[in-house]
């Protein structure tokens, strides 16, 4: 086959990535491209979406330099993305008419709580899988129609076009001839019903968003749509788009119950398999399509979310100068036995799984005139272990069976010390496979496979040599630290009022 490679587009919340895949699963080249955030007010964040474009096609071009491989060997483009970040343009002209609302915004946190005093957030749980929180799309685009009525008069007469960052990659790829989303992406925007895999016309009401805003649903694999040749000299097919943590599940090749991975990045998403059908409702955890195949039916997957990790690293780095780099953090932590009794817990947009406190904020507590620079480093690695714990034990119920591993990935997991931590926290063998980009790979993959790259799973590359930690820690040992987590935690919830203030 003259065709064979696939440019798999990894677009993040701080990077755009681009990363070129051959046959044997190989990379043969890759580019990034930084992406700039923007914090005009505390708890608000946001980006350029023309940069986001930008930085996505230069990291594309930059790719296909770097390996020496002509448009002309590419069999299709796969893509994920950062999910849940609204954009919204004119259809006409494919200007943007606001920044991209990124997914840690919380400026719409007003308008969750007063859908909630309405009682829509039994009915979003109930259509959608997800529960009620600013973290989603549908309040961030309801923040934009109800902060400018210019838009909203716009998007009644039909004159814009919402979608997340997928649905504004592949628009302005193929100028403006298609406005589609995928069903996993549809998923996270709390007004997609997971088992009809429609847009729910009952929730669009009651949020008075108007449907005409919205992109057509097809598969996460497939014939999605086709690359204008202005960008690669050639048209290319767009033959993956899946959100960036379900295309890492995919990656992962967790296909069978019992088997869930962990993206360690901006923030920490873990993902556990859940088969054909949407499973029941399980406390602080939400429901997801994983992925659907052209002619085969949607997988699901269930989700927690927490939403720092690696920006709590970042932070210690850019705010505090406590590190050189973030990738310096297991030279501190490891110089220390312990953390001094020091916790932090790093709520700064609020907690995600299980808690879903928007009200939260960031804590640390335990700090003594002995707590050293190393100390501080070591507690932020462990309140990411943590954080993670508090998800994989609410998974491992909701599930209904043990976890047999949990597979990490993302630039966060090449941390030694967090690997060796979540596995003795979890009591679970913590698997990191030597080659982490397993987003891109699960883009790839699902590309492939869709363009015939790969005739079927059979065929996909085995997974890669792994990085394997097991625990060690003793369960009493285990069980203490734990519950001061928790305690922590518990001090850290409801701080702000809804008005913002502090209590």
């Amino acid at each position: 086959m003259r065709q064979r490679y696939i440019l798999a587009l990894d677009q993040g919340t701080t990077t755009s990535r681009a990363l070129l895949f051959d046959r044997a699963g190989m990379v043969q080249g890759q580019a990034q491209r930084r992406l700039t955030l923007h914090h005009p007010q505390p708890g608000w964040v946001e980006a350029d979406g023309e940069d986001i474009f930008e930085s996505q096609r230069q990291a594309a071009l930059a790719c296909l330099n770097e390996a020496g491989v002509p448009p002309t060997a590419v069999c299709a483009l796969g893509m994920a993305n950062q999910r849940e970040t609204t954009l919204l343009w004119e259809r006409g002209s494919g200007r943007l008419v606001a920044p991209a609302i990124i997914w840690q915004c919380r400026r719409s946190t007003e308008i969750a709580q007063r859908w909630r005093r309405l009682g829509l957030q039994s009915r979003i749980r109930a259509l959608t899988g997800l529960t009620l929180d600013p973290y989603f799309s549908a309040t961030k685009l309801s923040w934009l129609l109800e902060t400018r009525p210019d838009l909203r008069r716009s998007a009644e007469a039909g004159e814009l076009a919402f979608g997340t960052v997928d649905t504004f990659l592949i628009y302005r790829l193929t100028g403006g001839k298609d406005h589609v989303t995928d069903v996993s992406n549809a998923s996270r925007t709390a007004f997609f019903n997971l088992e009809t895999l429609a847009w729910d016309d009952e929730l669009l009401t009651a949020m008075n968003i108007p449907r005409a805003l919205l992109p057509r649903v097809g598969d996460s694999a497939g014939n999605l749509a086709v690359a204008d040749s202005a960008w690669f000299g050639q048209e290319l097919p767009v033959a993956s788009v899946i959100g960036d943590q379900q295309a890492a599940l995919f990656g992962q090749q967790c296909y069978a119950p019992g088997l869930a991975k962990c993206t360690l990045g901006t923030g920490a998403f873990i993902l556990g398999y859940g088969g054909g059908r949407p499973g029941p409702t399980v406390q602080g955890l939400i429901q997801t399509v994983a992925w659907r195949r052209q002619g085969e039916g949607a997988v699901y997957a269930w989700e927690g979310s927490t939403f720092t990790a690696g920006a709590l690293l970042e932070w210690l780095t850019h705010e505090l100068g406590l590190l050189a780099r973030p990738e310096d953090a297991d030279n501190l932590a490891t110089a220390v036995p312990d953390t001094a009794d020091l916790v932090v817990v790093p709520a700064f947009s609020g907690l995600g799984s299980p808690y879903w406190d928007p009200t939260a904020r960031g804590l640390w507590i335990g700090l003594t005139a002995a707590t050293t620079r190393q100390h501080v480093v070591r507690a932020a690695l462990e309140a990411i272990a943590f954080q993670v714990t508090d998800v994989v034990r609410s998974m491992a119920v909701g599930a209904g069976q043990a976890f047999r591993e949990l597979r990490i990935d993302g630039g966060v997991s090449q941390s030694n010390f967090l690997a060796q931590f979540l596995a003795d926290i979890l009591g679970l063998p913590v698997v990191r496979p030597r080659m982490p980009e397993a987003t891109a790979r699960g883009a790839a993959f699902l590309a492939g496979l869709a363009s015939g790259l790969w005739p079927a799973l059979a065929d996909l590359p085995a997974p890669d040599e792994s990085d394997r930690f097991v625990p060690h820690m003793r369960s009493d040992e285990v069980e203490r630290r734990y519950a001061r987590w928790q305690a922590a935690v518990a001090r850290a919830r409801g701080w702000a009022t809804e008005g913002g203030e502090v209590r």
